[in-house]
């Protein structure tokens, strides 16, 4: 058997599309594509359009890869045991967890007050993919029973 060894070239323009996203000064995101065309001499030549591929679009903030990792951010640990705790008092709060080692803890939130019992926890937090939001409202823990051991866990930015 004999043949011949070799490439095939076909002439044409080779295109790649690129899923981005334009993001506005006020926050808004705008997912569109962008279109990487290359002649066959080799020029390259870009063209943005909505997700449906034909129509036209233009950027007109930042473009970025869409859902793209955060800038990670300095998060700080505190902790108390057997306090009142109030977050009012601790601005830039992120998220908070209670654990109830004895007796009984009162937790009131905009919703009232629950009595949380030994062996129970409860957390609260901020959306993972907000890196500048707070915890906002009424949330205080205070124990309620003498002997009472608990123990509050909260992040700050």
């Amino acid at each position: 058997m004999a043949g011949t060894i070799g490439s095939v070239s076909i002439a044409g323009t080779d295109q790649e599309l690129l899923p981005l996203c334009d993001i506005a000064t006020d926050g808004t995101v705008t997912p569109f594509l962008r279109r990487f065309s290359t002649s066959p001499v080799g020029t390259v030549t870009a063209t943005d359009t909505t997700l449906d591929g034909v129509t036209e679009y233009a950027p007109s903030g930042t473009v970025a890869m869409c859902n793209a990792p955060a800038e990670p951010v300095d998060v700080e640990t505190h902790g108390t045991q057997d306090t009142n705790w109030d977050l009012t008092a601790n601005p830039g709060t992120q998220s908070v967890t209670l654990l109830v080692y004895t007796g009984t803890v009162t937790v009131t939130t905009g919703e009232g007050a629950l009595t949380v019992p030994a062996g129970a926890s409860l957390t609260w937090g901020v959306d993972g993919d907000d890196t500048d939001g707070q915890l906002t409202g009424t949330l205080t823990i205070e124990g309620t029973t003498p002997g009472a051991t608990w123990q509050v866990v909260w992040t700050t930015q």
